[in-house]
């Protein structure tokens, strides 16, 4: 490690940490969106007026990824593990349905709309499963430019920012329960940052079901990368990278060390509560590493095309949670 990573680790999480701190005072004034929103918001606000130099990166990147899988893994401690799975058991219709609305319509509409194979993929994988973390997954197996990588990541952060934005009023204008609320974003939003924002914004026990939903979602990247190598195999070797992410692994081990009573209920609190902090300098974190002129480059017919399968994700997600009765 170089002398100057640790200092930049240093800036970096002095910049998201202070975002942080103004987000939390700021959300006994407006609670309605609730810290994470605002982080976010005020972190992009921030790189507008004056973006954080080249030496903070390395912290603002290991607040938005690292940090925030740590929250996760404490949000694990919360919950019993027969709850995580009764919880990804009964998602399952609606994550597949979704997840099944995405791909063929990435396919349909990208060749109406003449995106390229290799970039409809990437935004429909993106929309379907997890965001950012399966764009990166699937970017070597399907031979992705980093061009065509930037346009895709470009589009879902778009969205996800809407989502972060919109869900959680549209949420308390149809009166969807908790557990609903958190089916619709865990299933609807994209990367798991947004998704545990929105979800937070509406309420706690939306924020631990979204959590759940969103990892079991996470893992239907892995028989989609078999299924993109199987397809990609006569073109030669493919690198598929770490299929499972680790803290979805930490995920079910804390859930696991809380059903044997190894953590004890006076700790939940003080750990939700620290999870909850964490996730607030996260997203801190995304919203200050933004890049807005990347996103105005992503062009028209992408971002069309992220649009239409975001709109059928969410709206196919609530139908298919009445039709379940989940609501």
């Amino acid at each position: 490690m170089t002398v100057g990573r640790p200092r930049g680790l240093v800036h970096g999480l002095a910049w998201t940490s202070s975002v942080a701190i103004v987000a939390w005072l700021l959300a006994h004034v407006v609670p309605l969106f609730g810290a994470p929103v605002l982080a976010i918001l005020i972190g992009l606000a921030v790189s507008l007026v004056r973006r954080p130099s080249r030496d903070a990166a390395p912290g603002i990147a290991f607040s938005s990824t690292v940090l925030l899988q740590l929250a996760i893994v404490l949000l694990g401690t919360g919950l019993a593990l027969g709850q995580v799975v009764r919880i990804g058991a009964k998602s399952l219709p609606v994550m597949l349905g979704t997840l099944a609305v995405a791909l063929i319509g990435a396919v349909v509409l990208g060749k109406l709309l003449s995106v390229s194979e290799r970039l409809r993929t990437l935004i429909g994988v993106g929309t379907g499963i997890c965001g950012a973390s399966a764009i990166a997954a699937i970017s070597g197996i399907v031979r992705a430019t980093e061009t065509e990588i930037a346009y895709a990541i470009s589009t879902i952060f778009v969205f996800n920012l809407v989502a972060v934005l919109v869900f959680p009023p549209i949420g308390r204008l149809l009166h969807l329960s908790q557990h609903g609320f958190g089916l619709w974003a865990g299933t609807a939003v994209n990367d798991t940052s947004s998704v545990v924002a929105a979800a937070y914004a509406f309420g706690h026990d939306a924020g631990a079901q979204a959590v759940v939903v969103k990892l079991t979602r996470t893992t239907l990247i892995i028989p989609i990368a078999v299924g993109l190598s199987l397809l990609q195999a006569r073109k030669g070797g493919v690198r598929t990278g770490r299929l499972v992410p680790l803290f979805l692994i930490g995920f079910v081990l804390a859930s696991a060390l809380n059903t044997a009573g190894l953590i004890g209920s006076r700790a939940h609190r003080p750990l939700s509560d620290a999870a909850l902090a964490l996730i607030t300098v996260a997203l801190a974190g995304v919203g200050l590493s933004s890049d807005l002129g990347r996103m105005r480059r992503t062009g028209v017919r992408p971002l069309a095309l992220g649009a239409l399968l975001w709109v059928s994700v969410a709206s196919v997600s609530l139908g298919l949670q009445a039709a379940t009765g989940q609501l």
